[in-house]
């Protein structure tokens, strides 16, 4: 098989150079940062399907006593195409 490591080596580096978001965003990951934007505490986080894919819906309470509803897509859960 001469060239496969060179193709294997050729999309490990593409795999590598593409953004993170790419590969989607964990609840977890998607909790921690909305609350850190938002100066907020995490209430609640899931992940729910919709018609325009899989989305995180994380529920904040603001420093303010405000309950904010942030949503963050999953890129990395299947999606749509229209």
């Amino acid at each position: 098989m001469r060239g496969s490591p060179f193709k294997f080596a050729c999309i490990l580096c593409l795999a590598l150079a593409l953004p993170a978001q790419a590969f989607g965003v964990s609840l977890e990951e998607a909790a921690r940062q909305a609350a850190q934007q938002n100066r907020a505490k995490v209430l609640s986080a899931k992940t729910v399907n919709t018609n325009r894919g899989r989305q995180h819906e994380i529920k904040l309470l603001t420093d303010k006593g405000v309950v904010k509803t942030v949503r963050v897509p999953d890129n990395g859960g299947k999606k749509k195409h229209r």
